[in-house]
């Protein structure tokens, strides 16, 4: 699933979140966090706690794939 880095970035600048306080929030960790927000795509699952974390639907954060 493609996500996107920039949409995710904006949210955590939003709510005033570091790398680890929104890795802590979502439950994923540091390391896996930040390979997704790397490559810019993650499983569905994880793609839904970040959503969840940041206090918004999955919708948001992914990009169309085409």
């Amino acid at each position: 699933m493609k996500i996107s880095r920039k949409k995710i970035e904006v949210l955590q600048a939003q709510r005033g979140y570091n790398h680890g306080q929104l890795a802590q929030a979502s439950g994923i960790s540091r390391q896996s966090l930040s390979t997704i927000m790397g490559r810019g795509t993650c499983r569905p699952d994880n793609a839904g706690k970040i959503a969840h974390a940041l206090g918004v639907d999955p919708e948001e954060i992914v990009e169309d794939e085409i």
